[in-house]
């Protein structure tokens, strides 16, 4: 992955989670103008990562995404927002990190 595409990777990470966390603070206080935000920071997000799908594929692409955005919002709903996740939640978590990583890396090792 050149640098080009880390830096929008990282851009597109930075806008869902922003926009994860002004839905979050919509679904606790509904309003029109967090509902707009947070449906234009995740327009922007995806426009981003659509130059992300030309450059390195589809399946790269989203996979790389998931991945991250998966535990990045995670890690903000149990630090900042106080969520909790039980043991099932849990091993949900760590077993989807683990078939993205399979879906990411799985092509190299079968070679």
């Amino acid at each position: 992955m050149s640098l080009s595409g880390i830096v929008q990777l990282a851009a597109s990470t930075a806008i869902f989670l922003l926009a994860a966390t002004v839905a979050k603070y919509w679904a606790l206080a509904p309003g029109l103008g967090k509902l707009a935000l947070t449906l234009l920071l995740y327009s922007l997000g995806n426009l981003i990562m659509l130059r992300l799908v030309r450059e390195f594929g589809m399946s790269s692409a989203f996979s790389l995404s998931a991945v991250i955005q998966l535990v990045a919002v995670n890690v903000i709903a149990l630090a900042y927002f106080s969520e909790r996740l039980g043991t099932v939640q849990s091993a949900g978590l760590v077993l989807a990190v683990v078939a993205v990583g399979m879906i990411m890396f799985g092509p190299a090792a079968a070679k």
